[in-house]
């Protein structure tokens, strides 16, 4: 998530990531991408965070960009929004793919949207003169409390405040800044009393990935924070609890900007993008990547931009 990740070091750590991003732009997941882009506003720098939805979306992004004659490179992984958000206002990326609640509750913590018009009319002010947003997809993808059928079951869970009660059994795998967000634990202990000690948060930097859906899948936590549009989530017959009171606000996925870099043409090819991208398309794009077939992100990208056509400029 688009969650958070660190502990009392959280800010060494994302100082240090975003210190390696020049480093990163010479590892295989990079094209030779340049420390900026400011001289040329044709040339784009396209990231993405850490886990492989935002990889896919962004090369979604970059597909799209060089049909549409941008001269575009790429650094992903950069990390959580910790290290992206600095890297974008300092220039080493020019364009990433978030997510409208998470996005806005990381700029203003104190942000109480949850709607998805509400959280988009909150997000310009939160945006500051650093950054800009294109128009937010249809596609959605929110945390979410998932728990296996047998727990869901053994415990007659239907929504996480069922899962309160339990919380001293319960071991909770989340990226580790999950800790400290408002829509982490925090926001769980004060909606549903949902109450994780210390020694029971297990966390996992995977971005609710592989290693997340290992850990929940054999036992080694009870609940996790996954995505909505993980596929594990139905391949494991996994159970996502019920969220009434929006402890998870709406999350369309949006691409965010390096305001100077903004230009009429960038956003009307990203906004083309975003017209297409729909949340059933989204789960089918990390079927293909995080699935049986383990498609690249970047070819997973190229097959999708041609079956919406969006292989022709944008007009």
């Amino acid at each position: 998530m688009r969650t958070s990740r660190f502990r009392s070091s959280r800010w060494l750590v994302a100082a240090a990531a975003v210190v390696s991003l020049t480093a990163l732009t010479a590892c295989g997941s990079s094209d030779n991408t340049p420390s900026s882009s400011s001289g040329d506003s044709n040339a784009v720098i396209v990231g993405s965070a850490n886990f492989p939805e935002s990889e896919t979306i962004a090369n979604i992004y970059a597909e799209a960009l060089r049909v549409n004659g941008f001269d575009v490179s790429t650094t992903f992984n950069v990390g959580s929004r910790e290290a992206y958000i600095p890297a974008l206002k300092d220039g080493s990326i020019d364009v990433i793919p978030d997510y409208t609640g998470n996005l806005l509750q990381y700029l203003d913590p104190k942000a109480t949207a949850t709607s998805s018009a509400d959280v988009l009319a909150a997000l310009p002010a939160a945006l500051g003169s650093d950054l800009a947003i294109s128009t937010p997809a249809s596609a959605e993808d929110k945390d979410a409390v998932v728990v296996t059928k047998e727990t869901a079951d053994k415990w007659n869970l239907k929504t996480i405040a069922d899962l309160a009660p339990h919380s001293a059994e319960v071991k909770f795998g989340a990226p580790a800044e999950f800790q400290e967000r408002p829509v982490g634990l925090p926001g769980l202990k004060a909606n549903y009393g949902l109450d994780i000690a210390a020694s029971n948060f297990v966390p996992i930097g995977d971005g609710g990935g592989p290693a997340t859906v290992k850990a929940l899948s054999s036992g080694d936590v009870t609940a996790a924070n996954i995505f909505t549009t993980s596929p594990a989530i139905s391949a494991n017959n996994f159970v996502v609890l019920e969220d009434p009171k929006n402890n998870f606000p709406a999350q369309n996925v949006v691409p965010v900007l390096r305001a100077s870099k903004s230009s009429d043409k960038l956003t009307a090819v990203l906004d083309a993008v975003s017209a297409k991208l729909t949340t059933d398309g989204l789960i089918a794009l990390n079927d293909q990547v995080s699935g049986e077939s383990k498609t690249e992100p970047a070819a997973a990208a190229k097959s999708w931009i041609a079956t919406q056509g969006l292989d022709k400029p944008v007009s």
